[in-house]
């Protein structure tokens, strides 16, 4: 079982930047892929972003594609999310995600660890 812990949500104008960070419990990290997933006020969640086990397998939502990076660090049992050029519609709660499969398949199918999420904000 793995235990996530979101931080670095928070209210930012359109344009801006902010770093999200996902704090995994538990010493098999390193054999989840990983995830960042986002709803929006009256809207279901969707996939922001997948990472694969070792980093080198990522893939994103073409709505943030380019503007919006995953990434992880397996010795320190954290995956972050680095948004830039916000935008208002990415105003949602942000969750993180892990699943023991590939980070392709975690697009397809709801991962079965969630964190609690935190709440980004991006005004116009």
């Amino acid at each position: 079982q793995v235990q996530l812990v979101e931080s670095g949500g928070g209210l930012v104008q359109a344009g801006g930047s902010l770093r999200l960070s996902c704090a995994a419990s538990g010493r098999t990290f390193s054999s989840y892929a990983m995830g960042w997933f986002r709803q929006a006020p009256g809207k279901e969640r969707e996939f922001v972003a997948t990472i694969n086990w070792s980093g080198t397998s990522t893939y994103y939502a073409d709505s943030v594609k380019g503007r919006f990076t995953i990434s992880r660090d397996n010795a320190k049992n954290t995956v972050y999310l680095q948004m830039s050029s916000l935008k208002p519609e990415d105003t949602a709660v942000y969750y993180c995600a892990a699943a023991q499969s590939t980070a392709q398949h975690m697009t397809l199918t709801a991962p079965p660890h969630w964190g609690q999420g935190t709440q980004v904000t991006v005004s116009s």
